[in-house]
């Protein structure tokens, strides 16, 4: 799977490997050279300082291209590296756009971040140096060992029994590295997602004293980590501390043997001294191609994961465009659950007309805010049929039913961004007056100026650095951009102040004049005026129509009607 993704930068890697080949060959020349020189030495031929110097010359220039050829492949390599992590980034963070609501919410909170940001990291090293410096320093050994094969074909044998040796002692633990490279993903999430949900509660952990408890996950969590982590390196600690010893070792093969065969006069002089230099040269690379096996290894568990969000179920819509007749939505028997075993709407059917306010009203847990969230298509419905504009919305793509509609609730999310770029998401590309000027229409113009640095104040993450009511405001602002032709407000003034609530009122008045419009509301004083009020109870449509009527025909609004204005001290509306 890994590769799908890499061959689209085959050029860059090809080009890579090529340069890491001719790096370590380059490496390689200080040791022919140094070769020449002592055989020279040794056959007592008479040489004039200037051979001496040329191949001393010749084995810098060897060390000096090594790194250049190097530096160039490794540079290249890792080029196509992020550019490929970027890609498979881009593909996920896409993913989650196209998967229900519900999948991402109930998966830990530090999971997608884990995969996303940790997981495709884990990819660098094998992509960027496992690709092109493995593959150089498996090849270019080999055509050392040729050589040598040429000089004595059976010291050069000899002098590669250390590999085996070694290899054989770290299989022991590299039998069970894939396994525990897995438990090592699946305990870091863990210890990902405890921290997460430690700083996410830290306000309410402060608040309710519960910081002893509370930190006991989180530190059981990073000890079970580091548990982990040190049964398993002391596990391996003694086969990789053997590997380490006897695979470099090629002299306790050479050695003896050369002498052997030098004694008995089946090697000269000159071969057996190249042979024990050319052979130190030859395990080098093969040691750190070697090395890289336990990165292959991850690799099967970092795709694994990531393959698991690429191939989750996703909302089911067509990527045709279709024509679509005005704004009315239609619910035609339709059940949805989020669990497959509760259904939280069942077989309901309800038209919200184009043009029109329709309100939903119901205790909570009745299925309003979930009749809001299938129209905003974060969920597919489980059964029947969702119509916008006469289409059902499986034969719409996602995109431009999103891009019909501008949802505000009552927990609207802002980035760590300006105040300016905040409003800007509801339309990529806005000019900065078209900002402004949705900022004015939503009342929260001259607290934005009132600000650190007006317009470029950074609200902080989520929003942190400004009020509840702050953020609502700005997301108003943002809606209004947007200029959705469909409004769904899912408690829109749920923490404005009463003294900003007209500001707020009248923001929203501006934003829906002329749309479709849905309105969820606890406060029954504001939906008094809707020209339709529909009443939700367990899932299903009790009642529907205007106020008065709803007062003299639905039981379950007229007491909540009682109930709302009974908190106020019974005053009537």
């Amino acid at each position: 799977m890994i590769m799908e993704y890499a061959k689209l930068y085959k050029s860059k890697y090809v080009c890579s490997v090529v340069l890491a080949v001719i790096s370590v060959i380059c490496g390689m020349v200080p040791y022919f050279a140094v070769v020449k020189m002592v055989t020279a030495m040794i056959s007592h031929e008479e040489k004039d300082i200037s051979f001496f110097v040329q191949w001393c010359i010749a084995a810098a220039a060897g060390y000096i291209a090594k790194g250049i050829f190097n530096g160039l492949s490794t540079s290249i390599s890792h080029t196509a590296t992020y550019l490929t992590m970027k890609e498979i980034r881009q593909r996920l963070i896409a993913k989650l756009t196209r998967m229900p609501m519900g999948t991402i919410l109930e998966s830990p909170s530090g999971y997608y971040k884990d995969v996303i940001v940790d997981r495709v990291e884990g990819i660098e090293v094998p992509l960027a140096h496992l690709l092109p410096e493995m593959t150089a320093n498996v090849l270019a050994p080999v055509l050392m060992l040729i050589y040598l094969l040429t000089l004595d074909l059976r010291l050069a044998l000899l002098s590669l029994i250390t590999i085996p040796v070694g290899m054989a002692v770290m299989s022991s633990t590299m039998k069970s590295y894939g396994e525990n490279y897995g438990k090592s993903v699946e305990i870091g999430g863990r210890m990902t997602n405890a921290i997460v949900e430690y700083m996410g509660g830290i306000e309410v952990i402060k608040a309710f004293s519960q910081g002893e408890r509370s930190y006991e996950k989180y530190e059981t969590a990073v000890n079970d980590n580091a548990a982990f982590f040190y049964g398993w390196m002391k596990s391996a600690q003694w086969a990789m501390s053997a590997y380490n010893a006897i695979t470099p070792s090629v002299l306790l093969t050479v050695l003896p043997f050369g002498f052997l065969f030098y004694a008995s006069g089946s090697l000269s002089a000159g071969a057996f001294v190249t042979m024990i230099i050319l052979s130190l040269g030859l395990l080098e690379p093969l040691i750190a191609a070697m090395n890289y096996t336990d990165n292959i290894a991850r690799v099967g568990t970092v795709m694994a994961q990531i393959n698991d969000v690429l191939s989750s179920p996703e909302i089911n819509r067509t990527d045709k465009n279709t024509d679509i007749s005005g704004n009315t939505i239609e619910f035609r028997n339709v059940t949805f659950s989020y669990d497959s075993e509760n259904d939280a709407l069942k077989n309901i059917s309800l038209t919200i007309p184009e043009g029109n306010v329709t309100a939903l009203v119901g205790h909570s847990g009745s299925g309003k805010s979930t009749v809001a969230k299938l129209i905003a298509g974060f969920w597919d419905v489980t059964d029947g049929k969702l119509l916008i504009g006469g289409q059902n919305v499986r034969d719409i793509p996602l995109e431009e039913q999103t891009e019909r509609i501008a949802y505000v609730e009552q927990n609207n999310f802002l980035f760590d961004e300006t105040v300016m770029e905040n409003i800007r998401k509801g339309k990529a590309g806005a000019t900065d007056e078209e900002v402004i000027n949705a900022a004015k229409a939503a009342g929260c113009d001259e607290f934005i100026r009132g600000l650190d640095k007006g317009y470029q104040t950074v609200v902080g993450s989520a929003g942190g650095h400004l009020s509840g009511g702050e953020r609502q405001r700005i997301a108003i602002a943002r809606a209004m951009l947007k200029d959705a032709p469909i409004v769904i407000l899912d408690e829109a003034t749920a923490y404005i102040d009463p003294e900003n609530e007209a500001v707020i009122q009248s923001a929203i008045a501006k934003l829906v004049q002329g749309k479709t419009v849905i309105v969820i509301a606890h406060r029954l004083s504001t939906i008094t005026d809707a020209d339709n009020i529909i009443v939700m109870d367990n899932g299903t449509v009790s009642a529907h129509g205007r106020h008065n009527e709803l007062l003299d025909n639905s039981q379950l609004y007229r007491s909540m009607w009682q109930a709302h204005t009974g908190t106020k001290g019974g005053a009537s509306e």
